[in-house]
C-alpha cells in the first residue's frame, strides 16, 4: 500500500542528522528522497551523510538516510549546479541544512530554484533562522536550548544545568516543525498552486515546545521565572521522579493527579504517606518539609524489590509507572513490538537486523520502512538519467569529477 507521500519527489540538501531524520520521515510515508551529496574527493558529509559501499554494519545504522536514493554531484562545479537545477525542476520538495547564504552562493537558494519550478516547496533549516542577528552563528542543541531557556531548567533542585541528549531542538524541534511546516506547505499548494519558503529556526523551534509548559504560562501571565529542579514537574517531589530499585534498576513514577498518587500509597501498603502527595501550589513551588521525607522513605521502599517487580505491581493497580530501559531493552519491549515501532528487516548481507519503525500511524495510507539507507553516490546514474542525461554525459560528468 503506498503510503501518504506517494508521486512527491524531495531533493536532500543535508548534512546533519536532524535535517536527515526530516527527509526520512519523508521517505517513511513514500516520497521519492533524492539524497545530493559531495563527491567523495571534497568533505564528507557529517551524520546525515550515506556510508560508502562496503560497511554494512554503517548502512543499517545510518537509519535517517533508509529508503533514499543516493546522488553525488559537486556543487561548487557549474555542471553540478545545472544538474542541480535540472532535479529541482520537477521536484516537489527541497530541504536544505547549510548556514543562510551558502545556497545562495551555490545558485541552489530558494529565489533561484523557485523561478524555474514555482510550485516548489523549499524547506531551510538553520540555527537561528535565515534573518536576525544570530544567523551566521553556527550552533548545536546544547547552543539553541540554552538560548530558548530550556537547559536552565533541567537539572536537580539547586545543583547545575545539565547537557540531555540532542533530542531538544535538533529532532524534537526542528525536525518535527519541517515535516510539519513542509505538510502545510503541500496542502497550501493544492489551493494556490504555488510553492514557499519553509523557514525552520532550531531556536525558534526549541522555545516552540517549551511554550507549552507551565513555566512559560506563568512568566507571560504572572512574571514568574521557574527555578531548575522545581515544580510539580521538576523532578523533586516524590510523586513525580525517578527511584532506583533493587539490582540498580530505575523506575520512573508519575502521580501528579491526587487519585493516581492515591492508588500508588494503597498499592504499596502505605497509605500514611498520601499527605505527601500532589497540592495544586506545587506546580510553582518546591517540595514541602513532609513531601521530602515522604521521597525519602520511597526511595527505601523500592529499593527492596527489583524494577520489573515494581512495574508489574503498580501497573495492574493504576499507577503511573514506567521501565527507565536501557537500549538494549528497548527492542525487547511488547508494547513496541506490537505497535511495529521494533521491525525485523531481512538485509542481503548481515541477515535478519533490527530498525525502528514509523511513529505516525495512519490507517488508509500508513508509513513503512522501505528499505535500508542507500551507499553513497547508489543511484546517480538512474536520476541523472530520470533527468535526461544521456549515458555519455553522465560518463563525461563522472570523469570530471562532478558525480
Amino acid at each position: 500500500m503506498s503510503g501518504p507521500l506517494a508521486g512527491v519527489t524531495v531533493l536532500e540538501l543535508i548534512q546533519k542528522g536532524p535535517g536527515a531524520f526530516v527527509t526520512m520521515m519523508l521517505a517513511d510515508m513514500g516520497a521519492d528522497v533524492i539524497k545530493i551529496e559531495t563527491p567523495s574527493r571534497a568533505k564528507e558529509s557529517g551524520s546525515g551523510g550515506s556510508a560508502k559501499r562496503g560497511d554494512p554494519a554503517q548502512q543499517v545504522a545510518n537509519i535517517g538516510n533508509r529508503g533514499k536514493r543516493s546522488v553525488v554531484l559537486d556543487l561548487k562545479h557549474e555542471k553540478g549546479r545545472e544538474a542541480l537545477a535540472k532535479l529541482a525542476a520537477n521536484a516537489d520538495v527541497l530541504v536544505e541544512g547549510f548556514r543562510p547564504g551558502v545556497t545562495a552562493r551555490l545558485g541552489a537558494d530558494y529565489a533561484t530554484l523557485s523561478a524555474l519550478n514555482p510550485r516548489l516547496v523549499y524547506c531551510s533549516l538553520s540555527g537561528y533562522g535565515q534573518d536576525g542577528p544570530y544567523r551566521d552563528l553556527p550552533g548545536h542543541d546544547n547552543n539553541f536550548i540554552g538560548f530558548a531557556g530550556i537547559q536552565d531548567l533541567i537539572g536537580a533542585e539547586g545543583g547545575p544545568p545539565i547537557v540531555p541528549p540532542n533530542l531538544i531542538a535538533d529532532f524534537g524541534g526542528a525536525a518535527m516543525h519541517a515535516v510539519a511546516g513542509i505538510s502545510m506547505a503541500l496542502f497550501a499548494r493544492e489551493r494556490t498552486g504555488r510553492g514557499q519558503h519553509v523557514d525552520i529556526s532550531y531556536l525558534d523551534c526549541a522555545l516552540s515546545l517549551l511554550s507549552s509548559t507551565r513555566p512559560v504560562r506563568d512568566y507571560v501571565s504572572r512574571g514568574r521565572v521557574a527555578e531548575r529542579g522545581t515544580g510539580a514537574l521538576g523532578g523533586s517531589f516524590a510523586y513525580y521522579r525517578l527511584y532506583e530499585t533493587a539490582g540498580g534498576g530505575w523506575l520512573s513514577i508519575g502521580c501528579v493527579e491526587p487519585w493516581l498518587w492515591a492508588n500508588l500509597c494503597a498499592a504499596i501498603g502505605r497509605e500514611d504517606l498520601a499527605d505527601g502527595g500532589p497540592r495544586p501550589e506545587d506546580f510553582t513551588g518546591t517540595p514541602s518539609e513532609r513531601q521530602r521525607e515522604v521521597g525519602a522513605e520511597l526511595e527505601k521502599i523500592f529499593r527492596s524489590r527489583p524494577r520489573d517487580e515494581w512495574f508489574d505491581l503498580l501497573a495492574a493497580a493504576n499507577v503511573c509507572v514506567g521501565k527507565v530501559y536501557t537500549i538494549a531493552e528497548i527492542f525487547d519491549d511488547p508494547q513496541l513490538h506490537h505497535r511495529g515501532m521494533v521491525s525485523e528487516v531481512e538485509h542481503p548481507e548481515l541477515g535478519t537486523v533490527k530498525q525502528v519503525g514509523t511513529a505516525i500511524k495512519m490507517s488508509d495510507t500508513p508509513g513503512s520502512v522501505r528499505g535500508f539507507a542507500p551507499w553513497k553516490g547508489e543511484h546517480s546514474n538512474a536520476v541523472l538519467q530520470s533527468a535526461g542525461y544521456g549515458e555519455d554525459e553522465i560518463a563525461a560528468l563522472r570523469n570530471e569529477g562532478v558525480i
